[in-house]
């Protein structure tokens, strides 16, 4: 697949991507990005608006999850 950089797409509703990032919505796969940080940056911007909702980003290469935490439930490191 050939994707343009820093462009979003629809992930497939009944596929687990193979490859880039993917947002995920209350465990539920939602939008493609090229990038993790493009991906976090989204993920960031949806937790701001709606803090209730559960979201991931999802790295399809290493098959891994990461979460994505609001500003106020961040962890605060001694002395930072």
């Amino acid at each position: 697949m050939n994707f343009e950089p820093g462009i979003a797409r629809n992930a497939p509703a009944n596929a687990r991507p193979t490859e880039g990032h993917v947002l995920l919505v209350d465990g539920k796969f939602k939008t493609h990005f090229q990038t993790a940080e493009d991906a976090m940056t989204a993920g960031m911007t949806l937790k701001a608006k709606y803090p209730v909702v559960r979201v991931q980003i999802y790295d399809a290469v290493e098959r891994s999850f990461a979460p994505v935490e609001s500003a106020e439930r961040a962890v605060k490191w001694p002395g930072k």
